[in-house]
């Protein structure tokens, strides 16, 4: 018995001895693992930030190009050509996620909780700007790419006319005070997810998020040094104690050393979001019409059936078919810009009882139009309003309701091939005839001659020269603006034959033979073109410029000043000499966004008598 205890025993040994090996190895693998699983964290999370930067910028450079012909020319559609750097900031937040605490978080990054939960920002800031009518033409190559960033004409290709406006309008903010507590803002929250993770220094914790929620604030409310309370120095005082109470204790250098650098890829994006921002609040004010002028056009809607206009006498329905009097047309949907063209014309007109006012509207703003127009007089000039949705135009093709649509402005960026000019674009502005424009010859089929005015110019001298002017068998006078030539624009034109010398036009003031429009078809042309083209993009323009190609007759350029919509260079002098002024361009002069050094000439023309602009709080 005692031999088989013994070697019971002894046979037990070796089994114990492996069990405590195995244990052994177990355990040290476990201390190695949890060793080195943070090691390989931190140098992942390291590498995400210095990469996130270029994946930014690839994203950036990203963008549709289409060849347009053999010259190293492209095409470039559309306004959008920076990458949304939105989702550069969804992926660091993604990766590096908020270190705060939950009931703190929404203090200190609401815009990276606004971004990671797809949520708009607090001023519906959108994934993509509003289209504007643009087109690029020219190649650059790298370096070329470098120096246009930092050209004026590269932002407005990105922008639009808001860089102009912003450039202008920007203002140089040296307060000290609400830098320096941005500043110390900015360090505070780097160390503050580090002290609240340690339990001994829970008063610092929340000292700290006491500080930081006070700046946090102030700083929502202040942008000026001026808005700050005035114990500002006493605060900024107690935030540098705690961050050097902070400094001071024994925290994780690489946990604050990423929350640095996750705040530091968050306010470097910050300018983009601000810009892309600006931009497109820029944008809605100047495709939306004013609250004063809505305002307007809703009073005299109503006023019109409180008391209905009695019928037009039969004089001035004659008059608006009498093709021996000088005929202008108006295609308009705002009332106080159209009476301004007409008053300016009137005004300087030698003879004002020859003239007659064609305004084109839609049904919307016709009863609005009516009455302003019968209850403002100029001289002995003649208006007549009309809906170009009720007109009865006997064209049994058209199966569609007529609709409405105002002159269409592009802008055209040039690459420049002058290697000497310091910037690397050009840009060009047109304006052109929409398709109601082509319905001229069917609507005033008893007229043989009108002159089309937009309703964004002003006139300054008397206008009846031009209605001596040969037009040599062409159909349309007006300004050419040859810097802009159809052989430019090759490609874009699809595989049409065109005239490669033939230039550009503006709308505006133009002079339209209706006879030799009639006689040239270009009605039914424009139509076909419109149809081949299809959906693609800028479908008038190019049909526009394929129309009237070899059938302008070019006006001398000293008849309008065209820019007063976006150029801020041009001269006083200049302004008041020209004959006719055309504000083409988003800064129209009756926005608050107008250029003000000419808003001026455009509001001399207004009725600021009638006592409806001052219900409706229009002040020009």
């Amino acid at each position: 018995m005692k031999g088989g205890a013994v070697g019971g025993q002894s046979n037990a040994v070796p089994v114990v001895k492996k069990r405590w090996k195995g244990l052994v190895i177990a355990v040290l693998s476990l201390v190695l693992l949890s060793m080195l699983v943070p090691v390989v964290f931190l140098l992942g999370q390291n590498n995400s930030f210095q990469s996130s930067s270029g994946l930014a910028s690839e994203h950036q450079s990203s963008s549709n190009v289409a060849r347009v012909n053999g010259q190293n020319e492209d095409l470039l559609t559309g306004e959008q050509l920076e990458g949304d750097k939105s989702r550069h900031v969804d992926d660091i937040t993604r990766s590096v996620g908020p270190t705060f605490p939950k009931d703190f978080q929404k203090n200190i990054d609401k815009e990276t909780k606004n971004e990671t939960k797809g949520s708009p920002l607090p001023v519906g800031m959108p994934k993509e700007l509003p289209k504007a009518n643009s087109i690029k033409v020219g190649n650059m190559d790298s370096a070329d790419k470098i120096e246009a960033e930092m050209s004026s004409n590269m932002c407005d290709l990105k922008f639009g006319s808001y860089c102009t406006w912003h450039r202008e309008h920007t203002e140089q903010v040296n307060d000290f005070f609400v830098r320096k507590m941005k500043n110390l803002l900015f360090e505070a929250r780097a160390y503050y997810p580090s002290i609240a993770k340690l339990p001994a220094f829970r008063k610092l914790s929340d000292d700290m998020k006491k500080h930081i929620q006070d700046f946090e604030h102030l700083l929502n409310l202040a942008t000026t040094d001026n808005d700050l309370p005035p114990r500002i120095r006493k605060k900024l005082k107690g935030m540098k104690a705690v961050i050097a109470s902070a400094k001071a204790c024994p925290v994780d250098c690489n946990n604050v050393d990423i929350k640095f650098r996750q705040l530091v890829d968050l306010t470097e994006d910050e300018p983009s979001f601000l810009t892309r921002q600006g931009a497109l609040l820029y944008q809605i004010a100047v495709q939306t019409m004013p609250k004063s002028l809505h305002c307007l056009s809703m009073r005299l809607t109503v006023e019109y059936f409180r008391s209905p206009l009695p019928s037009e006498k039969l004089s001035l329905i004659a008059r608006h078919l009498d093709p021996d009097l000088k005929h202008f047309v108006i295609f308009s949907k705002n009332v106080l810009a159209s009476s301004a063209v007409i008053n300016s014309t009137v005004v300087h007109a030698k003879e004002s009882e020859n003239q007659v006012f064609h305004v084109l509207t839609d049904r919307e703003n016709y009863f609005a139009m009516k009455l302003w127009f019968f209850r403002n007089k100029y001289k002995e000039a003649t208006v007549q309003v009309l809906n170009i949705e009720d007109l009865h135009l006997d064209d049994k093709t058209k199966s569609a309701p007529l609709h409405l649509s105002l002159p269409e402005e592009y802008s055209i960026f040039f690459h420049n091939v002058d290697k000497s000019s310091m910037t690397p674009m050009r840009t060009e502005h047109l304006s052109v005839f929409s398709q109601s424009h082509f319905l001229l010859p069917k609507i005033f089929n008893s007229l043989k001659k009108v002159v089309v005015l937009d309703d964004d110019i002003i006139v300054q001298r008397d206008l009846s020269d031009l209605w001596s002017i040969n037009l040599d068998g062409k159909v349309i006078g007006a300004v050419q603006h040859c810097s802009v030539k159809l052989v430019h624009l090759k490609n874009f034109l699809t595989d049409k034959s065109f005239d490669e010398k033939s230039c550009a036009w503006m709308s505006g003031l133009n002079v339209v033979d209706l006879v030799r429009w009639r006689e040239q078809d270009l009605s039914g042309k424009f139509e076909r073109l419109v149809q081949e083209l299809g959906t693609k993009e800028a479908v008038t323009l190019r049909a526009f410029l394929l129309t009237f190609q070899g059938e302008v007759y070019a006006l001398d350029e000293n008849w309008v000043l065209s820019g007063l919509g976006y150029n801020f260079s041009l001269g006083t002098e200049a302004v008041k000499n020209a004959r006719v002024l055309h504000y083409n361009g988003d800064m129209k002069p009756w926005l608050d966004l107008a250029i003000h050094d000419y808003a001026d000439f455009w509001s001399n023309y207004i009725n600021t008598e009638d006592q409806l602009l001052s219900n409706c709080n229009v002040n020009y």
